[in-house]
């Protein structure tokens, strides 16, 4: 029930014009960015906060999932160290900026900026949001080093530091930065779309209360927050009472060509649902490992994918318990690096998640998907434009099929909304050539419902010279594939260098391959795994995949006992 004053009709109101702040600032952010994988790809967010502990009030619709949680985990680590002192107080017009994993992140190319709200004298809530930048310095371009083995290859560590003070931009602080990072030069113009989004969100929401007033506006969080968890603990009493077990396979850590498990057990509680991930693989040399603040979100966005109706709120992670991650490699701690955390194990820890919990929700969860952003970085120098250049490149895959029907093709990755940047940007802004983008045909598994297709592209570099690095996933295993149903095609990267063709030892994970004009590389991203026992499939559903050419008709015979 609604709190006394606050009647249903303004909590909707209210509920939906947070919810409209948030969304003003991802367009905003993404209309002013200039780099292609923000202004293009989406690879961003923003957010509401409380200003008691960082928890979220808020979040973007069209922002990434994964960051639901992970913002409030660092929002809520700036407030920490104001109170101890360790980071300076805010004064109105402040814009803290941080990065560092292991204070709530994710990896050091998501780049937080944090700023109070002020209204009648004191600190209101906070806003927050994410923008991946192209390149915050290290080993390679792009920063996704398959082979570092510490924190500090990875590219430029910042702690919460005001970046704008009384709303100027510190300079002094803004040149230490750039003087760390490849392009510098282009990203002010990130910059300061991050910090308009904020300004953007302030406004609106400043119009809200000016409206409804304090008391109103706070009520109406507290009964949003109440009505989230109220909401997330009905949806879980639709689970039948046990405990479901289920594994995921990392392919490598890109150091140590050996596969990492992540082991979960899925219990349902008087208090909700506990995720324990004991008996999971232990901290990895390479760059797969995933911080405390990335693990926790993995959860709760994979339960956002099972349960989508349930309001984002932090009350809707109030009844998920997240434990035995201590100790393993789903709880990276300085300097162990984790380059590969956000993109990559995050869509491992909801695949296991969604292998749980199709057992006791046949109806609701999907076979797994794709499961990979596919980080290609490539960096180098362009001959044709004087200067040097840095572009990552995300990718999409098949989803899963389900109870109901096929998998999409060419969806983007679990963890996002992010969406691969258009060819003839990509073409404009870097001396690179598509040669191919189509579907990765035969890619989804074999089911009553087969999985979606993974894309299959192809680039050339067209002049210069470049570095290339891959941070992938599912090039060992394919996605898994549930109720009978096959697992997807694998990630296949390929290499083309003065004809010969190279894969990487990893096979999803590798850097800095030099690149001369002429050289080309292929990816093929995954097909989702397949739901049911294929013996169920629909005959003319299959002759009708033969006839498009999605597979051919020795793959139909061979995968569905096709007679053609």
């Amino acid at each position: 029930m609604t709190k006394p004053g606050l009647d249903p009709v303004t909590l909707a109101v209210l509920q939906a014009g947070l919810q409209q702040v948030c969304d003003e600032m991802d367009l905003t952010f993404s209309r002013a960015a200039f780099s292609p994988v923000i202004a293009e790809a989406d690879d961003r967010s923003d957010g509401i906060y409380s200003a008691e502990d960082g928890s979220l009030i808020a979040q973007g619709s069209k922002g990434l999932p994964v960051f639901v949680g992970v913002m409030q985990f660092s929002t809520r680590t700036i407030i920490e160290r104001i109170r101890s002192g360790e980071t300076a107080a805010p004064e109105p017009g402040d814009i803290y900026i941080v990065n560092d994993p292991y204070l709530g992140g994710t990896h050091l190319m998501d780049v937080r900026f944090a700023m109070p709200v002020w209204w009648e004298g004191r600190i209101f809530c906070w806003l927050s949001n994410t923008g991946h930048w192209p390149d915050t310095g290290g080993a390679v371009p792009g920063g996704f080093s398959a082979s570092a083995i510490s924190a500090e290859q990875e590219g430029l560590r910042l702690p919460p530091v005001k970046l704008f003070k009384k709303g100027v931009l510190d300079t002094e602080i803004y040149q230490i930065i750039c003087s760390n990072i490849r392009v510098s030069e282009q990203r002010i113009g990130d910059v300061k779309a991050q910090a308009s989004a904020l300004l953007v969100g302030a406004e609106r929401l400043a119009g809200l209360m000016d409206r409804y007033g304090d008391d109103t506006v706070t009520a109406a969080i507290a009964e949003m927050r109440g009505l989230a968890a109220r909401q997330m603990r009905a949806m879980i009493d639709l689970i039948p009472p046990g405990t479901y077990r289920a594994t995921a396979i990392v392919d490598s850590d890109g150091v140590v060509n050996e596969p990492l498990t992540i082991a979960l057990s899925v219990t349902t509680t008087q208090q909700g649902l506990t995720f324990d991930f004991a008996g999971s693989s232990l901290p990895c040399m390479g760059p797969m490992n995933s911080v405390r603040a990335t693990t926790l979100s993995s959860v709760y966005l994979a339960m956002r994918h099972i349960f989508p109706d349930v309001p984002i709120s932090a009350g809707a992670f109030e009844p998920l318990h997240v434990i035995g991650i201590e100790g393993t490699f789903l709880d990276a701690h300085y300097p162990r690096p984790v380059s590969g955390c956000a993109a990559e194990v995050s869509q491992r820890i909801a695949e296991a998640v969604f292998a749980a919990l199709v057992q006791a929700l046949p109806d609701r969860v999907t076979a797994a998907p794709a499961g990979t952003s596919g980080n290609f970085g490539l960096g180098g120098h362009d001959p044709e434009k004087g200067r040097d250049f840095v572009m990552y490149q995300i990718s999409g895959g098949g989803y899963g099929g389900n109870a109901d029907h096929d998998g999409l093709s060419n969806g983007c990755s679990t963890i996002g909304i992010s969406k691969a940047p258009p060819v003839e940007i990509m073409e404009q802004n870097f001396p690179v050539l598509y040669r191919r983008y189509a579907l990765h045909e035969g890619s989804g598994g074999a089911g009553a419902h087969r999985g979606g297709f993974g894309l299959d592209y192809e680039i050339e570099l067209l002049r210069g010279h470049a570095r290339a690095s891959f941070v992938m996933d599912h090039g060992r295993v394919g996605p898994q594939g549930v109720q009978g149903g096959m697992d997807g095609a694998v990630n296949r990267v390929e290499v083309t260098r003065n004809g010969d063709v190279y894969v990487p030892p990893h096979l999803s994970k590798a850097q800095d391959i030099t690149l001369s004009p002429g050289d080309r590389v292929r990816v093929r991203t995954p097909g989702g795994g397949g739901y049911g026992d294929p013996a169920g499939r629909d005959p003319a559903l299959i002759a009708e995949d033969v006839r498009l050419g999605r597979y051919t008709a020795e793959q139909a015979k061979k995968l569905w006992n096709w007679q053609g």
